[in-house]
């Protein structure tokens, strides 16, 4: 007779958890995808955006949706409910209640509002200096995943930081992606993940060499080799059981936000899901793709965490988050949200990018954030498994 072994258990329980999730994801998929002809368009599509520095109204809307290029779904509610979540979560952590979730900021839990002002501050001011470029979509939002918040992360709270974040996100980051985009991607037929995610990786570099050299930058923060969220609380199995498994799902979606919250990463999807409600032609740069998208990125947060579980449960962190805002949702709209596409891009997605961004990462200065090594592996891996499905069958560009 075989005896079921803990770790076994465990296993098991996380995987049924796992299936859940991607069961009622896959659900609401198709109930959306089978509902679009029938929505209405209450609010305006994507074709209609742009940037107008004369209407403050559509100025914001264009910002707010800027807010989600992370994860590909361009939608200013769900940029406004996620950070209505992040926000209910860090009055939850000042207030001591249970039910806060994961620590934001990477696990520093009260730095997050520098981090919303610092990055806010980096995208208006990417927004106001390389709006101009906007005849088609640009990576405006650049700044928003990268300098500004990372810079919060290694030297601390404050004006100086914040400030100094944003106008370095703004004038290394936004350039370096617009020539990325334009004059590498577009010709070479790559995915747009590619050349913004390096240039937030080669900014990233060239700020922090800076900053150690700014006279008016205070020392860095003691840095540890990766940010572990909960890092208040060390490790303990019982923790990464199966209640752990959708609300690690749920806060990879904004783990590159620096935020790493089950409330703010339930804000973005409800958000992008009414968004989608009002106008289906309003979310994921008009593609329709939302379903399709939303379905890929639970696929592969529920691989990242059955594969590398482990690692999280050693470490308190590991970064199952990357493929969820770069190849997995590039191969879906690479291929136009096909089956083999979602799967594909889940699979390897999750298999390949947190082992190459966690590398990367034990490679970096105490003093750069990881950042730099996770949108490196962003760019490596979308570059290197788009093309090579685009070689089998049944995966044809549009």
């Amino acid at each position: 007779m075989t005896t079921t072994t803990a770790p076994a258990r465990l296993g098991a329980r996380r995987l049924g958890a796992a299936a859940a999730v991607v069961a009622a994801a896959a659900l609401l998929a198709t109930l959306l995808a089978a509902a679009q002809p029938a929505l209405p368009s209450l609010v305006p599509g994507y074709a209609s955006w742009g940037l107008g520095y004369t209407d403050p109204t559509w100025y914001a809307y264009w910002i707010l949706g800027d807010t989600t290029e992370p994860i590909l779904a361009k939608s200013a509610l769900g940029g406004l409910l996620m950070i209505a979540g992040a926000t209910l979560a860090h009055v939850a952590r000042r207030r001591g209640r249970r039910w806060q979730g994961f620590a934001m900021a990477c696990g520093t839990g009260d730095l997050w509002p520098w981090v919303l002002v610092a990055a806010g501050m980096g995208l208006l001011a990417s927004n106001l200096l390389w709006g101009w470029t906007l005849g088609d979509w640009q990576p405006t939002f650049a700044p928003l995943v990268s300098v500004p918040p990372a810079l919060v992360i290694v030297y601390g709270p404050g004006w100086r930081v914040a400030s100094t974040g944003a106008v370095l996100g703004a004038i290394l980051v936004t350039p370096i992606a617009l020539v990325l985009v334009n004059l590498v991607c577009v010709p070479m037929n790559l995915s747009p993940v590619v050349g913004a995610t390096l240039a937030m990786s080669l900014g990233g570099l060239a700020a922090f060499w800076l900053c150690r050299r700014l006279p008016w930058f205070p020392p860095p923060r003691t840095m540890r080799t990766s940010p572990p969220q909960g890092v208040d609380e060390p490790p303990a199995p019982a923790r990464y059981g199966p209640s752990w498994v959708p609300r690690r799902i749920l806060a990879d979606f904004t783990e590159a936000h620096f935020y790493g919250n089950e409330w703010a990463g339930a804000g973005l999807l409800l958000g992008c899901v009414l968004h989608f409600l009002l106008n289906p032609a309003a979310t994921a740069y008009g593609s329709g793709l939302l379903p399709h998208l939303l379905a890929t990125q639970v696929l592969t947060a529920a691989c990242g965490v059955l594969l590398w579980g482990g690692r999280w449960a050693a470490n308190g962190w590991y970064p199952t988050f990357v493929p969820i805002v770069s190849v997995a949702p590039a191969t879906v709209l690479a291929f136009g949200g096909t089956l083999p596409s979602i799967v594909a891009g889940a699979v390897l997605g999750a298999a390949v990018a947190p082992p190459l961004a966690a590398a990367l990462a034990r490679r970096l200065p105490d003093d750069v954030q990881p950042m730099v090594a996770y949108t490196a592996a962003m760019a490596v891996c979308t570059a290197a498994i788009i093309p090579l499905l685009g070689l089998l069958p049944g995966f044809h560009h549009v």
